[in-house]
């Protein structure tokens, strides 16, 4: 073998810990109580709730194209063709169009990726959401 070198390891032993009793993690949704009467701890779950949901909305403009509206609703919010001619026609029509409820970090991801692929093209195209 040319140009390698063998380094001899010799392993260390680690020290063993030994834990008087075992530790447990307390997630956040767990509290640990002290009833100062009795000196008994107990814990309470908090309920966890789903999280609140957005509509996504579309609205209309003079300037924006149909065939940009329904690219963007096919490439940021994955909707297939038919579905999202839908959409663009509800938002000519109507003025506004509903693209989808989600929760706030993915709704206000997707309003700032639609502002952006707008921008980069020279529409005026706006996304907002509402309480779904």
């Amino acid at each position: 073998s040319r140009g390698a070198t063998l380094i001899a390891c010799r392993r260390i032993p680690l020290p063993l810990v030994i834990c008087p009793r075992p530790l447990y993690f307390y997630p956040d949704t767990m509290a640990v109580e002290n009833d100062s009467d009795t000196g008994v701890l107990t814990r309470s779950r908090e309920e966890l709730k789903p999280p609140e949901e957005f509509r996504v909305i579309l609205l209309n403009d003079d300037y924006t194209t149909m065939e940009f509206v329904v690219s963007v609703l096919i490439t940021v919010f994955h909707k297939p063709v038919p579905e999202a001619t839908r959409i663009m026609l509800d938002v000519h029509k109507k003025g506004r169009g509903i693209v989808g409820v989600y929760s706030f970090d993915i709704a206000t991801t997707k309003i700032t990726q639609v502002h952006t692929l707008a921008k980069q093209n020279g529409f005026p195209l706006k996304c907002t959401m509402e309480k779904a």
